[in-house]
């Protein structure tokens, strides 16, 4: 018996002091919390990270420890642990970016890493930037500017968002059964100033992200603090102006609040000015609450008009008939607007536990005019057509996150339900002319969908391992109401679709993660389809698989590498143009993407990504099965300049290989090169500087299709490239005066 006593009294001492845990937070100078900050004491690979509310905690520690931190764009620290009994506050103080600081992350997200990088060094100022930033993904304007822009990615023409799924700050971007195509993704109300983190992921591996994520997801995270207020002028060619303002209304340790608007009119290069307006006005409210729970409240409104000269058939430029920014139907345009309201509240349980709920709303409306074949079907009036609706989505999502330990092993339990509902009026297809007068209507009804979900993901550290499984299932409810049928009648159809997901990480050191990830995603079809097909193959499966690497072979140098395979089932397709239903049958697709970020000196960085891929339709016969307008080689990246005495800049370049602009390639859509440039200097409150988009000069097609139109004076069609035309040089300057 003496003895147990003994032994108690020397675990008891100090000389035999049990390794505990400690707690704290993480917050940044200006006042604000930094998710995802890296810890860790005596072995990098026993770490953790901030949560959202910049929350830690790390086990096996004890006093007289030393604890790393670090994050991305600030100064890391080592600080002696005085006290486990007492919550750390850390402060770190924001610097430029150190690649030799970073750390391959032993998480499953370690591929953020690269669009933090790229957001620090080459921040974005203009909407189209936003998509043009993520690596590997290309895209296009074809309508004047107000249109959402063509997204390319991983062998996908996904037109305006019909595979890739786009969020901002959890809030869905993608419209479905849209007036001009399905997963219609407008990021135009989104001010680039605003943004705070991207969050990128590339196949449909993750659980959390459901319809249309095949070739990816996106989710933009907007800021809960402004560094500062602003007021920004830009001025330009052909008539471009911007107006930015930015503005701290409350910053206290507990609350923000900010405002941000801005103002964007141009005529652009076009022989015929575009009249282009944009308007957008945000804000947002966040406060932490006692007990360190986080409510969010934001509020946007965004509204555009413009004029476009559509696209142009080759044909009249090799002639001479029209020069490149000419046009055939100059009365092309449209409005569009969206109002937004989001609320995210974060319940805080323990330290290991928290309940993340958002609610929103959007009101949103557009109408378009599009004249593609000219005088094919009607020769008298033409062929312009008219695309409107008038909607309202509503939605929620309510996810508990928990971390454990069992054994030695680290675990993550995420279990998420929501839903989304869709109303849409007056969704219409119409012949029109003259933007005036309505010839015919051939499409007119009622929508209302609705999609409610449940996922489940879950995260099992093994040693060096990783293992993440998911599942997750989606519920649609499709109604149509055809307005011109004769009798009233609501045309409902109701689906399921499961979609598991395995992905195994090994993180070999701080330098070297290797990773496998498959899954199956989705993205549903326009109502109207599924309610033509009965609910036969409307939720057309995508199942994938990437096996890669993220590494660091030098101190300055990070490195990501990927091998991956798409599988597509059969879908049907709803052309908004026409209002027609066509068979698109199974599709693969298989690449490799790779991705470097290197550090030169301090202040100098290098970026690139390049991807290939390789797509074909599925039992269709060899020289037939090409994918249209789907990109096999891209490009993109350049060098960046973060001076500390004020300077900054860059040389951005975009490549894009000639590609197959029909089934059987005999129509080709010719690649380009495009460099862009901008500089400028900051001293004391002031902020002057340049842009250039296309510094060469290049004469390039932003847009391409293989379309079969007839001109006024032509007895036959002809099928040939139709295009939109690249900006050509484009000067801008920039003024800004921080307060």
């Amino acid at each position: 018996m003496h003895r147990i006593i003994i032994l108690i009294v020397l675990l008891g001492s100090p000389f035999f002091t049990a390794a505990q845990s400690i707690s704290g937070k993480v917050w940044s100078t200006e006042n604000f919390p930094i998710q995802g900050a890296y810890l860790y004491s005596n072995d990098p690979s026993q770490h953790t990270h901030t949560n959202q509310n910049g929350i830690f905690e790390l086990e096996n520690v004890q006093i007289g420890d030393s604890l790393f931190v670090s994050h991305l764009g600030y100064v890391s620290q080592w600080i002696e642990i005085e006290s486990l009994s007492k919550e750390l506050r850390i402060t770190l103080e924001e610097s430029p970016v150190q690649l030799d600081e970073v750390l391959v992350s032993s998480g499953i997200n370690a591929q953020n890493i690269f669009t933090a990088i790229d957001l620090k060094t080459n921040p974005v100022s203009s909407a189209q930037q936003i998509l043009r930033s993520l690596p590997g993904l290309v895209i296009g304007q074809h309508a004047g500017g107000g249109k959402a822009e063509q997204i390319f990615l991983r062998g996908f023409d996904i037109d305006h968002g019909t595979d890739i799924n786009i969020t901002v700050d959890g809030m869905p971007v993608n419209m479905v059964s849209h007036a001009h195509g399905q997963g219609y993704a407008d990021l135009h109300f989104l001010i680039p100033e605003i943004i705070n983190n991207i969050d990128f992921g590339k196949g449909p591996y993750y659980a959390n992200q459901g319809n249309f994520n095949t070739a990816g997801y996106v989710d933009f995270q907007t800021k809960d603090r402004l560094s500062s207020s602003a007021i920004q002028l830009e001025k330009g060619q052909f008539n471009t102006s911007r107006l930015l303002g930015l503005f701290r209304v409350l910053d206290t340790e507990k609350q923000s609040a900010w405002i941000a608007s801005e103002y964007l009119m141009t005529d652009g290069p076009f022989e015929s000015p575009q009249h282009f307006n944009r308007l957008n006005i945000m804000g947002k409210y966040t406060a932490f609450l006692p007990s360190l729970d986080k409510i969010s409240v934001s509020a946007s409104h965004f509204t555009s008009t413009w004029d476009a000269s559509g696209q142009i058939p080759q044909r009249q430029v090799d002639q001479g008939e029209i020069g490149r920014f000419g046009s055939i139907d100059d009365t092309e345009g449209g409005q569009t607007s969206r109002s937004n309201l989001n609320l995210e509240f974060t319940k805080f349980i323990n330290s290991r536990s928290f309940i993340r709920n958002s609610a929103y709303y959007a009101k949103y409306d557009f109408e378009l005019f599009s004249n593609f074949t000219f005088f094919l079907d009607d020769p008298v009036n033409g062929d312009q057509i008219r695309q409107f609706e008038d909607r309202e989505i509503f939605g929620m999502q309510s996810e508990w996150n928990n971390q454990f330990q069992l054994g030695s092993s680290d675990g993550l339990v995420q279990i998420g339900i929501g839903f989304r509902k869709d109303n849409i009026e007056d969704n219409t297809l119409s012949h029109t002319l003259n933007r005036k007068t309505t010839l015919d209507q051939i499409k007119l009804g009622e929508v209302n969908e609705t999609n409610t979900f449940a996922y489940v993901n879950s995260e099992w550290k093994i040693g060096k391992w990783i293992i993440n499984p998911g599942l997750r299932l989606d519920q649609f409810q499709f109604n149509y109401n055809d307005a011109l049928e004769d009798q009233y009648q609501t045309l409902s159809v109701s689906k399921a679709i499961i979609s598991p997901k395995l992905n195994f990480f090994y993180s070999y050191s701080d330098h070297l993660q290797l990773f496998l990830k498959t899954g199956k995603g989705f993205h549903s079809n326009d109502t109207r389809v599924v309610v033509s097909q009965q609910g036969k193959q409307i939720l057309p499966a995508a199942y994938g698989a990437d096996l890669g690497a993220i590494f660091k072979p030098g101190r300055r140098l990070l490195v990501n590498t990927a091998l991956w395979y798409l599988f597509l089932e059969q879908e049907f397709v709803y052309v908004g143009d026409a209002g027609i239903v066509e068979p698109s049958g199974k599709t693969q697709r298989a690449g490799i993407d790779v991705g470097l970020r290197y550090q030169l000196c301090d202040w100098l960085f290098l970026n690139t990504d390049i991807n290939y891929a390789y797509a074909r339709s599925l039992n269709v016969p060899e020289g037939d099965n090409y994918i249209p307008l789907a990109p096999d080689l891209t490009a993109n990246g350049g060098l960046s300049i973060q001076h500390p005495n004020g300077i900054y800049g860059g040389l951005r370049y975009r490549y894009v290989k000639n590609r197959p602009a029909n089934e059987n390639n005999s129509i080709i859509a010719e690649g380009y090169s495009i460099f862009d440039l901008n500089g400028g200097y900051k001293f004391g409150k002031l902020d002057i500087g340049f842009a250039i988009e296309n510094l060469l000069n290049t004469e390039w097609k932003e847009t391409q299709f293989a379309t079969e139109s007839r001109l006024a004076f032509e007895t036959e069609p002809v099928e040939e490239i139709h295009f939109t035309p690249g900006t050509p040089f484009f000067l801008k300057g920039m003024i800004r005066y921080n307060f």
